[in-house]
């Protein structure tokens, strides 16, 4: 006998299911089904079965399901007990033994069946109703065309820019170029990239993706160790680019990956213990540069029961890997060296102290001794260096760029209507002292901050400022800016400090 509160609340409740279905159909057409118990997406696990709750569950696992009950029941009938009726199993119960999940409460949002929209797979586009290629040569920039979108916001490295450009544009040329009858395989080149700390490598790179319109993931090497161990197993490298592609493997595979501070897991000097963050992750990374299936995790940086796996084919994958090689220069200078002896024709062994591009010097050999194993090596054919920031490049950072720090604090200003502007002695004042801290381009923005907190505190209170000049005197402390009031010509020397 139906209850008359549930016959008042059926109508309700069939509408709730009726719209959680419309939901789960409409989701569905994006993203592949998982299954709640093994965690294995539709393409490899196969069809789903659908129950109480919006859950999917593959036939494996139903049907591993069915058979342990089956056994539960023969080892029951076989000490005696009575064997339970097992044609009729109630869905709901075995619903709430995988998860305790209600039809109401199964669909939260951004979440599908207790798993979120993170952790799943898009599904894979049919080939056969697409033919044309996902990426099209003619949408990817000429090389001197991404350079000189580059120099718009990096300034100087033109070697750098100029093998990354021609890199790129190959990459994807490779990509969409199929082995024809002369046997003719394009095969792909990995890169490594060695500059100071503070010269752009990273900023290269963030600009480059910005730039164009391809899946790239920037990871750091520092958080990587094998297998087993406290820290990001290795295939959490394709596991980021997979997400910056959205979840679509498809995409993913035509991407590319840098990984940054590559210097950090080189061989570590003491072998007495297991070196797990080291040469070991070297060897782990080897299938990855020269191409392989493998099996990474989505949504998550590491492999665990409660995960989605899929299988990414890194084949089509390019790698930048760029590190500061502290310590370095020691080598190459050791090696330089060899030539000085006794006599009036020897080099001095001082000859190079000074020398600050002296990474350009560098060799595969120098490398190695650094810790890098030569497997590693091998797999980045390409290896340049960047330059090291000079004074007059420091000036440049300053004002050249679109994104230039000067630029930022103008415009910080000019919402206070007050125009900021700079003498080119003290431009050269603050390129200076950020040199010597010999933390490259990084050390501008902490020196433009220290200087500027007043300014930015104390223009504010005078709303008859109207213009600021930053001085030489100012940025050594020997005096003030330079302020001009709203409609008068004079400026005045004043100090902001409080």
């Amino acid at each position: 006998m139906i209850d008359e509160k549930e016959k008042l609340t059926a109508p309700e409740e069939l509408e709730q299911n009726k719209n959680i279905d419309n939901n789960d159909n409409q989701d569905s057409n994006e993203y592949e089904d998982i299954c709640y118990i093994c965690r294995r997406p539709e393409h490899i696990a196969g069809k789903m079965i659908r129950i109480q709750g919006g859950i999917k569950i593959c036939n494996d696992c139903m049907q591993r399901t069915f058979d342990s009950m089956n056994n539960m029941n023969m080892n029951d009938m076989m000490s005696g007990g009575k064997m339970p009726n097992i044609s009729m199993i109630d869905l709901s119960e075995l619903t709430g033994l995988l998860g305790g999940m209600s039809g109401a409460n199964a669909n939260t949002d951004g979440m599908t069946g207790g798993i979120p929209n993170s952790q799943r797979l898009k599904k894979q586009k049919n080939k056969e109703k697409k033919p044309r290629p996902a990426l099209d040569i003619n949408s990817i920039p000429a090389p001197h065309k991404i350079k000189a979108m580059l120099d718009e916001y990096v300034v100087g490295q033109d070697h750098a820019k100029k093998v990354m450009s021609v890199a790129v544009y190959n990459h994807y040329k490779r990509v969409m170029s199929k082995v024809e009858d002369d046997g003719v395989e394009i095969e792909k080149t990995n890169m490594l990239m060695i500059g100071p700390t503070g010269s752009g490598k990273t900023y290269l790179v963030k600009t480059l993706a910005k730039l164009l319109d391809v899946p790239l993931a920037i990871t750091d090497a520092t958080t990587l160790t094998e297998a087993g161990y406290i820290g990001d197993d290795i295939e959490s490298v394709v596991s980021k680019l997979l997400a910056a592609a959205d979840n679509d493997v498809e995409r993913a595979e035509h991407g590319i990956i840098f990984i940054d501070e590559i210097d950090k897991i080189a061989k570590k000097k003491n072998a007495n213990q297991r070196d797990v963050s080291g040469e070991s992750v070297q060897q782990g990374m080897l299938k990855l540069l020269e191409g392989a299936e493998i099996e990474v995790p989505v949504g998550a940086s590491s492999k665990n029961a409660m995960v989605p796996m899929t299988m990414v084919n890194t084949k089509n994958i390019l790698f930048i890997c760029g590190g500061a090689f502290p310590g370095l220069e020691d080598i190459i200078k050791e090696r330089l060296n060899k030539a000085a002896s006794i006599g009036f024709k020897a080099d001095l062994k001082d000859k190079y102290d000074n020398e600050e591009n002296l990474l350009s010097q560098v060799t595969v050999e120098d490398i190695r001794k650094f810790g890098m194993i030569p497997e590693f090596i091998g797999r980045l054919p390409m290896i340049f260096t960047l330059e090291a920031l000079t004074e007059d490049m420091l000036v440049s950072i300053l004002t050249e760029p679109k994104n230039a720090i000067i630029k930022q604090y103008q415009k910080l200003l000019l919402m206070d209507e007050v125009k900021l502007d700079f003498e080119e002695e003290a431009l050269h004042t603050i390129a200076k002292r950020a040199k010597e801290k010999k933390v490259g381009a990084r050390a501008l923005r902490a020196i433009i901050e220290e200087f500027m907190l007043d300014i930015m505190y104390e223009i504010p209170k005078d709303e008859n400022i109207g213009m600021v000049t930053i001085t030489k005197d100012y940025i050594e402390k020997k005096g003030g800016p330079l302020i001009q009031m709203r409609g008068c010509p004079e400026i005045e020397d004043r100090s902001v400090q409080s």
